[in-house]
């Protein structure tokens, strides 16, 4: 009843509200708990058998060494190109041209101006690696002209094919026609039956009467 009077709840309510939310404390932790193991069990590989989830995509493992990233239509574009100017008489002209300066530098000028004398090491050098460049760049032209030559192949054949059956059909239909045509009347034939039935006529006509 004091605590009635002093507008305190008594203990009972008190043990009651402090029961409640000790339960609700108990049901978040065991929430938490629930949702913390799910995580772990869908991030985590399935035990026993050493494979991941295949609900799930497969994450890339990062290599020693990570390789530059390049467009393959771009690069093939490339060197679709410098295959088409090494086949050139440009090209023949402008290496023949720094050939001889080269030459003529490291020939006829003053020693201590000469980069590359006989036996022009350095020359041979560029030439190696121009054609080391060269011949896998014209390899990859090649191989992207091949690819579209096949392409254009393919697509001629099956041009080829539909235009055999658009023959094939107009043949046929043709000689459906024809067959039909055989059996309808024509002009000529018209005329010659209605001159035959003119001198049946004519004939009659002419032709005495019988007594």
């Amino acid at each position: 009843m004091d605590g009635d009077r002093n507008g305190r709840p008594d203990d009972s309510a008190r043990r009651r509200l402090q029961g409640e939310l000790r339960q609700l404390r108990q049901l978040r932790e065991l929430r938490t708990r629930a949702g913390s193991r799910e995580r772990r069990t869908d991030t985590a590989p399935i035990t026993g058998t050493g494979r991941t989830r295949l609900d799930q995509p497969r994450t890339e493992r990062p290599g020693l060494l990570s390789l530059p990233s390049y467009d393959p239509e771009a690069f093939g574009v490339l060197s679709e190109r410098i295959a088409r100017f090494l086949g050139t008489g440009r090209f023949i002209v402008w290496m023949t041209v720094v050939v001889v300066i080269w030459i003529a530098w490291n020939t006829l000028l003053p020693a201590p101006v000469r980069f590359d004398e006989y036996p022009f090491i350095f020359l041979t050098l560029a030439l190696s690696l121009q054609a080391s460049y060269a011949a896998p760049l014209i390899l990859l032209a090649q191989n992207r002209q091949d690819n579209r030559d096949r392409v254009n192949m393919e697509q001629d054949r099956a041009r080829s094919d539909r235009n055999i059956a658009d023959t094939e059909y107009l043949t046929r239909e043709v000689a459906a026609l024809r067959h039909g045509l055989g059996e309808v009347a024509t002009r000529d034939f018209i005329r010659s039956e209605l001159q035959s039935l003119l001198r049946e006529i004519e004939e009659r006509r002419e032709a005495p009467e019988p007594l």
